[in-house]
Formats: C-alpha cells, structure tokens, sequence
C-alpha cells in the first residue's frame, strides 16, 4: 500500500499575493490534511493541465482549516494557471511529501540561511519556526539576494527579519539599481561579511543550483562540516513518492530521500556536469 494518496484533495485559496514579476504567493485552506514539516512540498494539482511540486513557504492553523502557503513561479502549465485564479477557487493538493530541514536537530547552535531569488519560500519556515522557538537556538543568520529589487520575495516582512532577537539579516541584489543603497553582489559574497562560528553553526541553502555550490565551497572554506550544510534541491519531480523515477539525482529520489540533504551525502554528486 502507497503511504501516501494519489487522489488530491480540494483546497480553497484564500489570499493572493504578487511577490515579484511572475512570482505569486497562494495561500489555501483545506481540513483533514497533515501538518507540512519546513522544507516539504506539497504536489499541486490543476484539473486537465495536471500536476507540479510546488515548496511549502508558510503553514498555521486558522479554526479547524489548515492554511498552506505555495510561493510559485509562472513557468508551466499548471504554475501559470495559478496566476489566473482568484480568491474562492479551488486547486487540488497532495502531500505533503519528502524529507525537510533538519531544525530540531540544531537546538542550541547557530543557524545561518541562504537564500537565492525563489529560494527564500522553501527556507521561510526556518525562519518562522526559529523565531517562535527563539531560546532554542543561538545566533541567526539571513542573508538573502536577488537580481533586482523587484524580484526579492516577501518584501513586507524582510525588514521586519532584523528585529529577530540575537539576529543578523542581509540583502544583496545583483547588478547596480537606481535607488538601491544596499549591498550589490550576490548572494555568496554575503558569507564573506559574517561572523561564523563553525562548530556550533548549521547552514540552511537554497536557489539556484550555481549559486547553491558557490555558498557551499565557501562555507567549507569557512570549517563548516559536510554534514552541517543542508540543501534543498529542485528536480523534475511528478510522482512525489519515488516511483516514477524522474527525478533521480546518483542513488537519491529527491522526492523521497530529499529535496533536503546534506551536503556530505551530496559531495560525489554536486559537482559532477550534467547532473
């Protein structure tokens, strides 16, 4: 028997939120559904156009529905469809599926996050979690970069990121932009600018795959070890419970075995072209 089920079940969106060009954030209610972990991914699902893994960027409890937020990016079928809904519509969810961030396992140490263009909504419950968990944990690192201001995610809330108690919060856009009197550079450079501790400090990374192995030799440079440096990888992925084979990456389904691993259980894989 299948641990999980193939049949969606029918969520209601119930706010909308444009975060960037082609970027949305869909926030659905639904009831008897499990509690998504930070760093899962729920398979979302559009009658006739069919399905797409979709990372999970918030989830509370409001009455006895279960609020789920999808931050998706317009680049297929089903994830255009979703630019075209409204609040009342309702889209299909299955999941949640894979295996998350590793946070319980990091009481007590100091986590740093980061995160590249859409890669701040799978990392998001990290900071959630930390934040209402805040004794639990040591310092708290964010550092987070885009290529304009445009295109940063959550805009409302990242300044608000700063008045985390015993935290560290920096932003970088790419290129030069008119009015923008931050950091300039990517993401990576930021690394370069914070006070690591390396044995008590768990690095949480997610974006693109380029940028993912940049952050990672750096912090590896810095004395981090493998198995403290966590990713979060983005595949083609359709089954959602390691069945179909699609998104093999080595010996791994990162529908199942991921989308989070460990940087150690990675190294013979990352750097090998074409993969």
């Amino acid at each position: 028997m299948l641990a999980k089920p193939l049949t969606p079940l029918l969520a209601t969106v119930v706010d909308l939120i444009d975060e960037a060009p082609l970027v949305r954030t869909i926030y659905v209610a639904l009831r008897d559904f499990p509690e998504p972990a930070p760093g899962q991914f729920n398979m979302v699902y559009a009658k006739g156009l069919g399905e797409a893994p979709i990372s999970i960027s918030d989830v509370f409890r409001k009455g006895d529905r279960l609020v789920i937020a999808h931050t998706i990016r317009s680049v297929g079928a089903v994830t255009k469809y979703t630019t075209c809904i409204g609040v009342g519509s309702q889209i299909g969810i299955r999941g949640p599926y894979g295996r998350g961030w590793p946070i319980e396992e990091a009481k007590g140490m100091d986590l740093l996050i980061v995160g590249g263009g859409i890669g701040l909504a799978p990392l998001r419950p990290i900071i959630r979690y930390v934040e209402a968990h805040r004794d639990s944990f040591g310092k708290l690192f964010i550092l987070y970069g885009a290529r304009t201001p445009h295109d940063l995610l959550f805009k409302s809330e990242l300044g608000k990121y700063a008045n985390i108690p015993n935290s560290i919060t920096k932003i970088s856009i790419d290129k030069p932009y008119e009015g923008w009197t931050g950091y300039v550079g990517f993401v990576t450079d930021l690394i370069n600018y914070i006070d690591l501790d390396p044995g008590r400090t768990a690095a949480y990374i997610c974006g693109p795959e380029v940028m993912m192995k940049v952050a990672v030799r750096r912090l590896i440079n810095r004395g981090l070890k493998p198995d403290k440096i966590f990713l979060s990888l983005e595949r083609r992925m359709r089954c959602g419970m390691g069945v179909c084979g699609t998104c093999q990456f080595g010996h791994y389904f990162v529908c199942k075995d991921g989308p989070v691993f460990s940087y150690g259980e990675l190294m013979k894989y990352l750097w090998v072209d074409g993969i």
